[in-house]
C-alpha cells in the first residue's frame, strides 16, 4: 500500500473512531413528529419540529445518559431530541460485505446486493466543472458543476464513485449521477449497509476523508426506488 493511501485510511480510520459515538438516525414517533428543544431538558423551549421517517444526525451526549441526543437536522436545524424519538440506522439489519477495498465495495445477503465501484478521479479533464469562493481572503475551489464539493479542503479530489447500484429481489436501482459526482476522496473500509426488512428500505452509510475534509453520507432506497441522499459533515 502506497505511503499516501496508507496516511488517507489512517486519517479514516482515526475518523470512524471519533464518530463511534455519533450517527445517522430515523425520526420515528406515533404523532408524526418530533420537539427539537434548546436544551437536553423535557421542558426546554421548542425550537422547531421534525416530521417522523426524517433522517438526522445525532450525537450521544453522555455515554451514561441515554435519554437524550444532540440532532443535527439541517444548517438551520439542530438541538435535542428524546432518544426514544429515533431509529438509529444501525440497529437494523447489517448487509455484510463480500468484498472491500479502494476500488470497491460488494454487500450481498439473500436478494439484496449492492455494488460501489469507485476509481481515480482525473481532475486535469474536470478541471473546468469546478468553480472557486472566496474563503477568508482566499480563493478555494468548493463547487463542481455548481454543486457544494464534499471530502476535500481545497485540494484536487483524489477518488469518486463511478457507480452505486442497488438489487431487492428482481428491481434493481442506480443511484443517479448527479446525487454521487461531488462526492470525492472515498474510503470503502467505512462503508456500511443496513436493511429495514418490515419497511423494504436499505440504507447506505459511509464515512469518506481526505483528513480535513471529512463527511458523513447516506442513501436511502425503500422498495426498489431511490429515495434521497443525506451529507454532513460530523463535526
Amino acid at each position: 500500500m502506497a505511503l499516501k493511501t496508507k496516511k488517507i485510511f489512517l486519517a479514516a480510520a482515526i475518523l470512524s473512531i471519533q464518530l463511534s459515538f455519533a450517527q445517522f438516525a430515523k425520526i420515528v414517533d406515533k404523532d408524526g413528529y418530533v420537539n427539537l428543544r434548546e436544551n437536553p431538558d423535557a421542558k426546554s423551549k421548542i425550537t422547531g419540529k421534525i416530521k417522523s421517517d426524517e433522517i438526522v444526525y445525532t450525537f450521544e451526549l453522555d455515554k451514561a445518559d441515554k435519554n437524550w441526543l444532540n440532532v443535527y437536522y439541517d444548517d438551520k436545524t439542530a438541538g435535542f431530541i428524546n432518544s426514544s424519538k429515533v431509529k438509529l440506522i444501525d440497529s437494523y439489519e447489517v448487509i455484510l460485505p463480500v468484498t472491500k477495498d479502494e476500488n470497491k465495495a460488494i454487500f450481498k445477503s439473500g436478494n439484496i446486493k449492492v455494488d460501489i465501484i469507485t476509481e481515480k478521479f482525473n481532475y486535469k479533464d474536470n478541471k473546468k466543472f469546478f468553480s472557486s469562493s472566496s474563503h477568508g481572503g482566499q480563493k478555494i475551489e468548493d463547487k463542481y458543476k455548481g454543486n457544494l464539493i464534499w471530502g476535500t479542503d481545497g485540494t484536487a479530489p483524489k477518488t469518486h464513485y463511478k457507480f452505486i447500484t442497488v438489487q431487492i429481489k428482481d428491481k434493481k436501482v442506480q443511484i443517479p449521477t448527479k446525487e454521487i459526482e461531488n462526492l470525492f476522496n472515498i474510503s470503502n473500509e467505512f462503508t456500511t449497509c443496513y436493511y429495514d426488512r418490515k419497511n423494504d428500505t436499505v440504507y447506505l452509510t459511509m464515512i469518506n476523508s481526505d483528513g480535513a475534509g471529512a463527511y458523513v453520507a447516506l442513501f436511502k432506497i425503500v422498495k426498489g426506488v431511490y429515495k434521497e441522499r443525506v451529507v454532513k459533515k460530523p463535526f
